[in-house]
C-alpha cells in the first residue's frame, strides 16, 4: 500500500516541547531522541523538551533538533501502523530535505544526523565570518526582485540574491547587511508590497554559504547514499530525484541555490492527482505553504502525538 506524499519541516519550525509527546507516547520515537544523544553527545533531546530556547534556536543545535524531531514523528507513525509507512513521494525545506531522504531510505537515519549536525555548524561559522541575514519579501514579480537584487549587489560589492521561492508572492532574499539594508530600502521600486528582516543567523541559501557547502561536500562525498524508496523533490531543481550520485548532487548545490519550494510543491500535488500529504512535527509551516500554492491539496498534520489516534484511519481512507 502506497503512503501519503512527506513534507518535511526545515528551520525555524523548532520550539520548547517539540518531541516530547511522541517519545513519551512511543518506544521507536525514545528511541531516535536517545540513538541522538548518543551520536551527537550532546543532550539533544533535553534542548527539545526543555529548552532554552536561545540554545535551542542556533543553526548547530536547531537543524539536528528538527531533524530527529521529524524522524521520531515518523516512527512513531510506524509504531501505531504496526508496518513502515511507504511514502509515495517526498520533499523537505531546505533541512528538511536531509530529512526526507532518511525518511526515504536513500540515507541512514545516523549518517543524516551526522551531515544536519555538519550542516548547521558550517552555516554558523559562515555566517559568523560575514555578517548577513535573510529578509522577507510579500508582492513583487521575480524576476523584478532578481533585477533589483543583481543591482544591489553589483552597487554594494555585497552578496545579495534570491535564497527561497516559497509560494506565489512570497520570496525571500539572502545578502550581507549592507546589501539588505539598501534592497529593502528600494523594493517597493520593485513592486514589493513588504519587506521584512528576518531574525536569522546569516544569509541561508547564497554566496556567503560558499566556504559551508565546501565542508559540507566534502562530507556528502564520504557519505553512503541508497536508491530512495520514492521519488524525493529537490530544493535546488524542484525535480523528482532517484538516483544517488544526483541526490548528493543537489544537495551540494542546496546551501548556495534557491529553494525552488512553490515550483516543487506545485509538481508534488499534480503528481499526488488527490492523494494527501502529510507533514510531521515539528510546526505546520509546509501546510499552509501548500493551500497557497496548489488550492484544495490536503495536507494531514502530524504536529503532536494525540494525532496519532485517528491517522491510521485517515491514511487508510485515502490509500
Amino acid at each position: 500500500m502506497s503512503g501519503p506524499g512527506l513534507l518535511l519541516p526545515g528551520q525555524g519550525a523548532q520550539g520548547v516541547g517539540m518531541g516530547a509527546d511522541f517519545a513519551a507516547a512511543s518506544p521507536a520515537a525514545q528511541a531516535r531522541f536517545a540513538l541522538a544523544d548518543e551520536i551527537l553527545g550532546l543532550p539533544l533531546s533535553k534542548l527539545c523538551f526543555e529548552g532554552p530556547l536561545e540554545e535551542l534556536t542556533k543553526t548547530d543545535v536547531a537543524q539536528p533538533a528538527i531533524f530527529v524531531c521529524s524522524m521520531a514523528a515518523l516512527a512513531a507513525l510506524e509504531d501505531r501502523l504496526g508496518r513502515p509507512l511507504e511514502p509515495s513521494m517526498a520533499a523537505g525545506l531546505s533541512l528538511g530535505e536531509y530529512t526526507a531522504l532518511a525518511a526515504a531510505g536513500a540515507l541512514s537515519f545516523e549518517d543524516g544526523l551526522r551531515l544536519v549536525r555538519l550542516r548547521g555548524s558550517a552555516m554558523q561559522d559562515a555566517s559568523d565570518a560575514r555578517p548577513s541575514s535573510m529578509t522577507s519579501v510579500m508582492g513583487g514579480e521575480i524576476e523584478a526582485l532578481e533585477r533589483l537584487c543583481a543591482e544591489v549587489q553589483a552597487e554594494t560589492g555585497a552578496v545579495c540574491q534570491v535564497a527561497n521561492l516559497n509560494s506565489p508572492g512570497q520570496t525571500v532574499v539572502s545578502g550581507e547587511l549592507a546589501a539588505l539594508d539598501v534592497f529593502e530600502a528600494r523594493a517597493e521600486s520593485a513592486g514589493a508590497l513588504r519587506a521584512v528582516r528576518l531574525n536569522v543567523a546569516g544569509a541561508f541559501h547564497s554566496e556567503v554559504m560558499r566556504p559551508a557547502a565546501e565542508r559540507l561536500g566534502a562530507a556528502l562525498e564520504e557519505t553512503a547514499f541508497r536508491p530512495p524508496s520514492c521519488p524525493v523533490w529537490q530544493n535546488a531543481t524542484a525535480r523528482p530525484e532517484t538516483v544517488p550520485a544526483r541526490l548528493r548532487q543537489n544537495l551540494m548545490a542546496q546551501l548556495t541555490a534557491p529553494v525552488r519550494w512553490e515550483e516543487s510543491f506545485r509538481g508534488m500535488a499534480e503528481a499526488a492527482a488527490g492523494a494527501p500529504f502529510l507533514e510531521p512535527a515539528p510546526g505546520r509551516v509546509l501546510a499552509g505553504l501548500a493551500r497557497k500554492i496548489a488550492r484544495g491539496t490536503r495536507v494531514i498534520s502530524l504536529h503532536e502525538a494525540a494525532a496519532l489516534d485517528g491517522l491510521p484511519d485517515q491514511l487508510a481512507s485515502s490509500a
